[in-house]
C-alpha cells in the first residue's frame, strides 16, 4: 500500500474523477473492484501447486451438426461482437488495425463483414454484428462496415463503446494529471470490460429486446474466429451459461494465458495469466502439465449476464491485472502510472456452469506484430470469397529486425509483396533489407543486411 495514504482516500479519489464523467452506475462498482483488489494483490495469485491440469474437454469436431431448422434457431439467437478498440499504435498506426489490410484490398474488418453476411445468407439468419469500439476507432470503423450493403439491423446498433477509467500514479495511487495531453490521463480497463460496457451502453438490453440471447466475442484481428453453428446449437441446447474456446498449447504459447482446474474451488475451471504467477514459480510454461492456451474466443448467455449483474453491477468477478506504464506511453521519462485491466476469459473461473471447448488452432491466427502480418499476406493463407482466412500449410517462425516494426518501414522493405512461405521453416531477416516481387523462401533461411533480395530470387536454408 502507498505509504502515508489510506486505502479509503485513494479509492475515493479514483471514484470521483470516474463519476466526474457521469460514468454509469455499473462503470463505477466494477472500478471500485478494481480499486480495491489493488490493496489485496495475493487475491489473484495461483500458484502451480493449487491448480491440476484439464482433460477431457469437449471438442469442436465431436460437437453434433444441427439440423437445418436447428441451425438457423442458433443464428437467430446469436450476435457476434468483435473487440475493436485497438489503435495499432505499436505497428506505426494512427487509426484503426482492424482496417489494416490483410490481403490487397481487403482488411480485418472487410473480412469480418464478408463473414457475417455468408453465414446469413447460408443459413437463412439474422445473425447481428457489433463492435466494441473506443473513441478512436468508432467513425472510420463504422464507415468501412457501412460499405457492406446489408449489414446493418434496424433493431441494433453497429456498434458500443468501451469503458475507459483514471490512469493512477504508481506512488501514490491517484488519478494522474498531465495537463501536456489530458487524454492520456484516462485508459480503457482492458477487454474484461467487455460485460460493464454492454450493461453501461444500453447495448445488454437492446440485444435482449431484440430477441437475442447469446453471444460470440474475439478480436477483430482474429480472422480464424468465424461463428461456429455447432457451437451455437451446443450452446442452445445444454443450456451453457459461457463457454471459452482453448487451443492446445506449443512452445510458442508458454507466456500466454492457461487453462487449469482450481483443486481449492472443488476443481473449478481457472483462467491463469502471467500476472497471477508467484515468484519463483516455474509451472507456468510446463506446456505438458497446462496443455490448454486461452484463444480469447468466447460465448456466453446474454441472459444469465444480466441476472448476475441484477445481483451485483460489477458481475462476473474477474482477477485483477496491474499494467504498469508512464502516462505518455511515448516518453519513458514521463509520470509512472497503474493502469487497472481485466481479462474477458477469466470469467470462466466465476460463472457457476462455465464450460472450455477445444478448438483447432486455425481458429487462432491474430496478428498482433510486423512478423505475423508478413505470414498472414504470404501464401500460406488463403482468403476465401465468405471471408475466411484458411491456412494453406505450416505456418514458420519468422523473426523481422526492428527496422520491419512499424507499418511504413515493413511495406517500403516489401514494395514487391510478401515472399512465398509454403516451404519454409523459419525465416529471420536482421539489418537493411528489402525484397523485391515473388521471392521465394525454403527451408531454415537468414537473411543479413545490407542486402536487397531481387525479384524472383529463392532463398534457401
Amino acid at each position: 500500500m502507498p505509504a502515508r495514504k489510506s486505502r479509503m482516500s485513494y479509492v475515493d479519489d479514483a471514484l470521483a474523477a470516474l463519476t466526474a464523467r457521469d460514468a454509469h452506475p455499473a462503470e463505477v462498482e466494477a472500478f471500485r473492484r478494481r480499486l480495491e483488489q489493488l490493496a489485496k494483490p495475493e487475491s489473484a495469485v495461483l500458484a502451480g501447486d493449487e491448480l491440476a491440469p484439464v482433460d477431457d474437454l469437449p471438442t469442436l469436431d465431436t460437437l453434433p451438426e444441427p439440423s437445418d431448422e436447428d441451425a438457423r434457431r442458433a443464428l437467430d439467437e446469436l450476435a457476434v461482437i468483435k473487440l475493436n478498440g485497438g489503435l495499432g499504435t505499436s505497428m506505426g498506426l494512427d487509426g484503426p488495425k482492424s482496417l489494416l489490410e490483410i490481403k490487397p484490398g481487403t482488411s480485418f474488418l472487410d473480412a469480418v463483414a464478408v463473414q457475417t453476411l455468408a453465414l446469413r445468407e447460408r443459413h437463412g439468419a439474422r445473425l447481428p454484428l457489433l463492435l466494441m469500439d473506443s473513441q478512436g476507432t468508432r467513425e472510420p470503423s463504422l464507415a468501412a462496415l457501412r460499405r457492406h450493403a446489408g449489414l446493418e439491423d434496424d433493431e441494433l446498433p453497429l456498434d458500443f463503446l468501451q469503458g475507459s477509467e483514471p490512469k493512477l500514479r504508481a506512488d501514490d495511487w491517484r488519478p494522474v494529471s498531465w495537463p501536456a495531453d489530458p487524454r492520456l490521463e484516462w485508459c480503457p480497463p482492458g477487454h474484461g470490460d467487455l460485460y460493464t460496457a454492454l450493461a453501461a451502453s444500453g447495448a445488454l438490453d437492446a440485444l435482449l429486446a431484440a430477441g437475442v440471447r447469446r453471444v460470440f466475442v474475439s478480436n477483430s484481428d482474429n480472422l480464424g474466429a468465424v461463428p461456429d453453428v455447432r457451437v451455437a446449437a451446443w450452446m442452445a441446447a445444454e443450456e451453457v451459461p459461457f463457454a471459452l474456446e482453448v487451443a492446445r498449447r506449443t512452445a510458442m504459447d508458454r507466456k500466454g494465458g492457461h487453462l487449469a482446474s482450481h483443486s481449492a474451488h472443488g476443481g473449478s475451471l481457472v483462467l491463469r495469466e502471467t500476472a497471477q504467477v508467484p515468484e519463483g514459480d516455474d509451472s507456468f510454461t510446463d506446456i505438458e502439465r497446462f496443455g490448454y492456451f486461452n484463444t480469447n474466443n468466447l460465448w456466453f448467455d446474454l441472459e444469465h449476464l444480466r441476472a448476475l449483474q441484477e445481483a451485483d453491477p460489477a458481475a462476473p468477478f474477474l482477477p485483477l491485472i496491474v499494467n504498469r506504464k508512464t502516462v505518455d506511453p511515448t516518453d519513458p521519462s514521463s509520470t509512472p502510472v497503474l493502469q487497472l485491466e481485466t481479462a474477458m476469459g477469466a470469467a470462466i473461473g466465476s460463472v457457476e456452469g462455465a464450460r472450455a471447448l477445444e478448438v483447432p488452432r486455425t481458429r487462432f491466427a491474430p496478428v498482433k506484430t510486423t512478423d505475423d502480418l508478413l505470414v498472414a499476406r504470404s501464401d500460406l493463407y488463403d482468403l476465401t470469397d465468405d471471408g475466411r482466412m484458411v491456412p494453406t500449410g505450416a505456418a514458420p517462425v519468422v523473426e523481422l529486425d526492428k527496422g520491419f516494426k512499424m507499418l511504413g518501414d515493413f511495406e517500403r522493405r516489401f514494395a514487391g509483396g510478401a515472399p512465398s512461405l509454403a516451404r519454409a521453416t523459419s525465416l529471420t531477416v536482421s539489418g537493411d533489407v528489402t525484397f523485391g516481387a515473388d521471392v521465394v523462401v525454403e527451408g531454415d533461411v537468414t537473411v543479413e543486411g545490407p542486402r536487397h533480395v531481387g525479384d524472383g530470387e529463392t532463398l534457401r536454408g
